[in-house]
């Protein structure tokens, strides 16, 4: 497993996804970006957008880089990737090395023209179907199962009367989580898993239509919410037939396993996914633990930006004053040059600060969204005592990790997870609070409004069968 996340102990997901086709004829490339860049929380490893001319003659342009936006793409850059038509990706990630070769979206040329796709999510088989493809005599130029669906959805083209019945092909043999945006000459589609690990929603601007990870980046571009994209269901967009659908795919609701980390922690607080706001999740989540885990303190405080939310819902429902007690620095993303190993400069300490002023002589209670290895919240901690913090009870607004995830989000193998083979005691005496109490299992589906979930990296029991071989790092030199 990568071992990318161990200076912030921070949960990543894979990636956000935006695609737009403007009836009109109007160039995309702008509106991407900025869509985008609403979701550069979803990724921050590497980016891109696609983009062709429906009336054209079908040529996909396309920039795709390391590292953020705006590090990416200047004016000039955009102002090249002429195109009514296009899909963009920012990228974290779980699968798969961290090359350029591996940034997003894909665009495959074959014998139908062009294809251009960006994915959201992970496969559990994509190590069987890569290896079919490659015994069929594909050379494959990434080690992302993106590119495996890509291929599938190509290959099951030649033999379907339109792109969009190929993507349905495709989706019954490929296994685990996705959203996908695929763009065609004259098409744009998005599919999402039948269970709805990932989220996908549809905009309008004008005459234009959006696919998009998060309602956040339709916010952003002035584009209106027209609804989600069901969980098994495969949009199709274009000028003669505006959105079409199709619910082959779809299975029973109560089978749904959306990723209860989206609520969590992933998505913007200003989103909705599946029609839940996610600003009121957390508050909820915060809620739930002042209501079963109170504890006598003088102020609530949160771990930024991830755990104030929450932080507030526990001071709603306690009564004890809520207060800001870090200074997060605003210019170090969560990418950046870290300190040496030796050196004395902690990189937790360069991301964040505690409020002597706020903190010194009091009784706190700090809320984060999760504690994964454990390697970030003791220092946290240490920060406030040495600021003279009286006592410290820590507050976490997701139960305890105890298994894997296959499906996109970052957890690490068991041994890796501090949660693992300890009493929550232990663990609040490793990383040095007063007290320590985790969001219960059975709040989970309150705080998803009741929606199906997948609780499987805290129950072991997934929705799916998990893979035999371990495909989290897979392909990765």
């Amino acid at each position: 497993m990568n071992t990318r996340m161990e200076d912030t102990d921070k949960l990543r997901e894979e990636c956000g996804v935006f695609g737009m086709y403007d009836f009109d004829g109007g160039d995309v490339a702008s509106a991407i970006y900025y869509g985008l860049y609403a979701l550069q929380h979803r990724g921050q490893e590497s980016c891109g957008i696609a983009v062709s001319d429906t009336e054209g003659p079908n040529k996909v342009l396309s920039v795709r880089d390391m590292g953020l936006l705006n590090e990416a793409f200047t004016t000039e850059t955009l102002e090249r990737l002429k195109g009514d038509i296009g899909v963009g990706h920012v990228r974290y990630s779980t699968a798969g090395s961290s090359t350029r070769e591996n940034a997003q979206p894909l665009v495959l040329n074959y014998v139908k023209g062009t294809l251009g796709l960006a994915h959201n999510g992970n496969l559990i088989n994509a190590p069987e179907l890569r290896r079919e493809l490659e015994y069929t005599g594909a050379i494959f130029q990434t080690t992302i199962d993106s590119e495996v669906i890509a291929y599938h959805i190509a290959r099951e083209r030649l033999n379907s009367e339109s792109v969009e019945e190929a993507v349905g092909h495709a989706m019954k043999k490929i296994k685990g989580a996705y959203s996908l945006i695929v763009m065609s000459p004259r098409k744009l589609i998005g599919a999402r898993d039948p269970f709805g690990f990932r989220p996908l929603c549809i905009g309008r601007r004008d005459n234009a239509y959006i696919l998009a990870s998060e309602t956040c980046a339709l916010d952003t571009i002035g584009a209106d919410f027209i609804r989600d994209v069901e969980p098994g269901e495969i949009v199709t967009i274009s000028p003669e037939r505006g959105i079409e659908s199709d619910r082959s795919m779809c299975i029973p609701k109560e089978q749904h396993a959306r990723c209860v980390f989206e609520y969590i922690y992933f998505a913007r607080p200003d989103s909705y996914v599946d029609g839940v706001s996610v600003y009121n999740s957390r508050i909820l989540a915060g809620k739930f633990l002042a209501t079963d885990s109170p504890v006598d303190a003088d102020l609530v405080v949160g771990v930024p930006e991830s755990g104030n939310c929450a932080a507030m819902g526990y001071a709603l429902q306690s009564g004890i004053p809520y207060g800001q007690a870090f200074v997060k620095n605003s210019y170090v993303g969560r990418t950046f040059i870290k300190p040496k190993q030796k050196s004395r400069e902690s990189s937790v300490q360069i991301k964040l600060n505690a409020l002597r002023e706020v903190v010194a002589g009091k009784r706190i209670i700090m809320i984060d969204d999760s504690i994964v290895r454990g390697t970030t919240s003791d220092r946290i901690v240490k920060m406030l005592r040495d600021a003279g913090a009286k006592e410290v009870h820590m507050r976490v607004a997701a139960p305890p990790f105890l298994w894997p995830c296959y499906f996109g989000t970052d957890i690490p193998a068991r041994e890796q997870l501090i949660a693992y083979g300890k009493t929550v005691e232990e663990i609040s005496h490793m990383i040095g609070t007063d007290s320590l109490a985790y969001l219960s299992t059975e709040r989970l589906s309150e705080i998803a409004d009741g929606l199906g979930i997948c609780k499987g990296c805290f129950t072991g029991q997934y929705p799916m069968e998990p893979p035999r071989e371990d495909i989290r790092g897979e392909f990765e030199q």
